[in-house]
């Protein structure tokens, strides 16, 4: 009996040891938010205070100290995140994660996010500011990595922690990029849908095309190539295996004094983004003698993407334009490293890669890259007879001056100086909201926007000979959507379709206009607008389509037929105001009721996988309102 005791004992304080070595070690690992640290090439003493927020507040006598430090403090807080996000573009999740990932590293290796950072790290402005204060922020991040403690995920994955460069700092803006750009789902589904039903199915979807160019020809008996092209179910793929958070839309307004109660702006700001923990905003006070900063940053990027100080405030939502190209091309049956390029066979250019894989033996692969692009085709198992498509991304192949752009929007001291910065912007498509203590309020559409004919629709893989040139016919910024100062004294961004300002509508991928209906239905009539006033509108859930769509499906039913419970039903909706409240039987009610009426609608010409690919576009969400009114 003693011996059992002795044992019991001994194990008991066996895991006494194990569980206070364990908080030690865990305790060793947090970040430090007292005391002093020592911080090699600061030119002064920076001082950072925490708020009951976690949230730093950092105080320097320049800028170059105080982006040293806000790099420091962002990596001991969110060095995993900053990993994460450096990795997503240069295909290096499976270094992490093992071979579940390879394809996901292939086919972000194809967008070529990676080969676009090493061109424009190649040719940065030594004498640029933005990349000056850039370099401080690595500077700093890294000697966390240094001499900080290591984050556990580097310790539950074995990872080794390295260096941050600049070319990491682009890959993170590469994957924001691509996060934005809808192209990738709805290009290539829409050539599959209409390769499978022909194109009065597209007519009836809203989208114009020419037949003449894309009815289906030459396949007697057999299914279309296009059927067998895996872009849209590789890029869900891609996004589902990497779990990071996505950007979904946003909303944006700005209030002029004519509408505020104390005749000062107010900026209000939501970005919708997939829901992430740690949260992707890095929220920080920088302040210097010249420069002062409170604002939202993602991990791995200096500058803030909203922001506001003592002068001015910006926010952002996401334009949705279309930025992204899909060809056909024509291989040489007989050569399959050849392809047509203006009537000439031409070599493709063969792209060796190398993938790290976790607990396995890297991966080598090679990429056929054309004037355009990569053909994404090859990435994935090739299919047999499938037609090889290309890719030409305007992230990657025009010039990247973001840098300059964001150094420029966190430095301006009024509108004027705030709108210059914007046309370094070339992608992604940003919309920027902005309000200063001048009473100006404006939105600018930003992105390298092009002339697109009226004869070429954008939303399909564009067939041999036809489709936009690769050198296109870019507009002036004059030229991009906006409003300054509009007589309206408001302006407003909820991804919707903008207006034109050039004799054209731009081609993209928005979001239907219930939210901007909404914006402008609340803040039209009111004239005395205060902060509490405006939060509570932030958090509105009333979208004014809803009974208009409940009115027109209620239209089709036999009332007649229905069960009492079903009846019982149709009158909670019939009293519905179209709103979300929590807990609300008649929001869930409609929300499933949208849902079948896709499904009955959709799912049995398209089929499951093309039906599940149609709901992860923006496309569906278009098609309710006018549906329901057929």
């Amino acid at each position: 009996m003693r011996l059992f005791k002795r044992i019991g004992w001994a194990l008991l304080a066996l895991m006494g040891i194990l569980i206070l070595g364990g908080l030690i070690f865990i305790n060793s690992l947090t970040p430090t938010y007292e005391g002093e640290q020592e911080m090699p090439g600061l030119f002064n003493e920076v001082k950072v205070y925490y708020d009951t927020y976690g949230i730093p507040h950092i105080y320097a006598q320049n800028e170059e100290d105080a982006f040293k430090v806000l790099g420091y403090v962002h990596a001991q807080d969110r060095l995993w995140q900053m990993e994460l996000l450096r990795r997503v573009g240069k295909g290096g999740l499976s270094e992490v994660f093992g071979k579940d990932l390879i394809k996901t590293d292939k086919f972000f290796l194809a967008l070529g996010i990676d080969e676009a950072s090493r061109r424009t790290v190649s040719h940065i402005k030594q004498d640029s500011k933005g990349i000056a204060l850039c370099q401080a922020y690595l500077d700093g991040v890294n000697r966390f990595i240094e001499k900080g403690p290591t984050p556990i995920e580097f310790h539950l994955t074995g990872l080794d922690k390295t260096p941050f460069t600049l070319r990491d700092v682009y890959n993170t803006v590469g994957y924001m990029a691509f996060s934005f750009a809808a192209a990738y789902k709805t290009d290539p589904l829409l050539t599959n849908i209409k390769d499978k039903l022909g194109p009065e199915y597209l007519r009836d979807l809203g989208i114009s095309i020419d037949d003449k160019h894309l009815r289906i020809k030459n396949y007697p008996g057999k299914v279309p190539d296009s059927l067998l092209n895996p872009i849209p179910a590789m890029v869900s793929q891609a996004l589902g295996e990497i779990d990071l958070p996505l950007f979904y839309g946003s909303n944006s307004w700005v209030l002029a004094p004519e509408k505020t109660k104390n005749g000062k702006v107010i900026l209000a700001n939501d970005p919708h983004i997939g829901f992430s923990q740690p949260a992707v905003w890095y929220e920080a006070h920088v302040v210097t003698p010249t420069y002062e900063k409170y604002g939202y940053h993602m991990a791995g990027i200096p500058f803030p993407i909203l922001a506001h100080d003592r002068k001015l405030a910006f926010g952002m939502t996401m334009f949705q334009n279309d930025d992204a190209d899909f060809y056909y091309e024509v291989e040489d049956s007989l050569d399959g490293s050849r392809y047509l390029k203006n009537g000439k066979w031409t070599p493709y250019e063969m792209l060796r890669k190398t993938i790290k894989v976790k607990d396995s033996q890297d991966v080598e692969f090679v990429l056929k890259k054309t004037h355009r692009g990569a053909v994404l085709n090859g990435i994935m198992n090739q299919v047999s007879g499938q037609r090889p498509v290309s890719m030409s991304w305007i992230y990657t192949q025009l010039e990247n001056n973001l840098m300059d752009a964001l150094y420029g929007m966190n430095h301006a001291t009024d509108i004027d100086e705030f709108q210059s910065a914007l046309r370094h912007i070339h992608a992604p498509g940003l919309n920027l909201m902005y309000g200063d203590r001048e009473g100006n309020v404006a939105w600018w559409a930003t992105a390298r926007i092009f002339q697109v004919p009226d004869s070429i629709n954008t939303k399909m893989i564009y067939e041999p000979g036809r489709g936009l040139p690769l050198e296109k016919e870019f507009l002036d910024f004059s030229q991009n959507p906006q409003a300054i100062n509009p007589p309206w004294n408001y302006v407003y961004s909820a991804n919707n379709q903008p207006d034109s300002i050039a004799g054209m509508l731009y081609p993209g991928y928005y979001l239907p206009d219930n939210r901007a209906q909404r914006i402008v239905q609340l803040l039209e009539p009111k004239n005395d607008w205060d902060l509490e006033a405006t939060a509570e509108m932030t958090l509105d859930v009333t979208s004014p389509a809803n009974k208009k769509v409940l009115l027109d499906l209620t239209k089709a039913l036999d009332v007649k037929s229905l069960q009492k419970d079903q009846i019982d039903a149709l009158e909670e909706l019939s009293i519905w105001l179209g709103d979300y409240p929590l807990g609300s039987k008649a929001a869930t009610l409609y929300t499933r009721w949208i849902y079948y009426f896709l499904e009955g609608t959709f799912a049995d010409e398209l089929g499951d996988t093309l039906f599940e690919q149609f709901l992860n576009t923006n496309l569906h969400k278009r098609l309710i309102a006018p549906l329901a009114a057929e």
